[in-house]
């Protein structure tokens, strides 16, 4: 295997479990997506989401803890977890003892969570926070990610944050799943209106290029169907001449237990051949996490 390879198989890139030491707010993972070591910020411990997406892992059965975000504890638990990073202790904890080097070198700090980050009422103080944290580690060259459904991107305080992360080698990674409404209240179930969804899209990627984020699966059986992809194409296509910027597609499919059980894995084939439909119909790189 290669240096630097992610074996889909290893423990450490299947168990994203938001709980790691005694921490509340920060956890490691090993991401594919990311390429390497990726330390999760879950600014949602109390699960709060405004989607309820038909695939998501999120227990929801079981209460969340904590309410808001304690900024001091959060960089605590930061500095700490990148300490043990950077002295190799979190390379012989369980998992992470099986995936070499990854676990030596962060490749990024991303706001991802029990729930939608841009729910909590001071996110651009948790995005400065991480900011400040990372400036004192001398971490410059590692990214700061915002992995989010995009419905509360128009909100001023995460625009704020938004401009923070773009002075921090920051990159946003927004959710979209549908190309109809009627799809996206089949798969997101949201009560956020689509509209206001690809709004957000298209003002957010007018300001900096941002990567769109898919998780296509089977529903009752069901692939998305021919005239859906049409028109997911034609909204990524409606970003792209709008003025946005598309830095690429990451294409993925259900990969831990789902809360339904009509939604389903996709198989590699299949998802491969939604990429090429992608690629041909709107020109924009596509990345495919089967």
């Amino acid at each position: 295997m290669a240096s630097g390879e992610i074996k889909s198989s290893w423990a450490a890139v299947l168990d994203h479990t938001r709980n790691f030491s005694d921490f509340t707010f920060v956890y490691p993972v090993i991401s594919r997506r990311s390429q390497g070591l990726s330390i999760g910020i879950n600014l949602n411990p109390d699960k709060a989401c405004n989607f309820d997406c038909i695939y998501c892992e999120v227990d929801r059965s079981t209460p969340g803890t904590r309410t808001e975000v304690d900024l001091k504890q959060m960089r605590d638990e930061l500095r700490a977890l990148i300490q043990r990073v950077k002295d190799g202790g979190l390379a012989r904890e369980p998992k992470f003892d099986q995936v070499g080097d990854l676990a030596r070198e962060v490749k990024d700090i991303a706001f991802s969570g029990d729930g939608e980050p841009t729910m909590v009422k001071n996110f651009s103080e948790c995005v400065e926070s991480v900011a400040e944290v990372k400036r004192h580690e001398g971490l410059s060259e590692t990214k700061m990610v915002l992995i989010t459904d995009a419905a509360g991107l128009d909100k001023t305080d995460v625009k704020h944050g938004l401009s923070i992360m773009d002075s921090h080698n920051g990159e946003i990674w927004a959710k979209l799943d549908a190309g109809t409404e009627r799809y996206y209240k089949t798969v997101n179930r949201s009560s956020v209106k689509f509209e206001r969804v690809l709004s957000n899209l298209l003002e957010t990627a007018r300001e900096r290029p941002i990567i769109i984020q898919s998780l296509f699966l089977k529903v009752h059986g069901e692939a998305m169907s021919e005239q859906e992809l049409t028109a997911f194409c034609g909204r990524l296509n409606d970003i792209t001449t709008g003025g946005g910027r598309i830095q690429e597609v990451h294409l993925y499919t259900v990969a831990r237990p789902t809360p339904e059980e009509f939604a389903a894995k996709l198989e590699n084939e299949e998802l491969e051949a939604f990429a090429q439909t992608i690629r041909k119909e709107t020109d924009i790189k596509v990345a495919v996490f089967p």
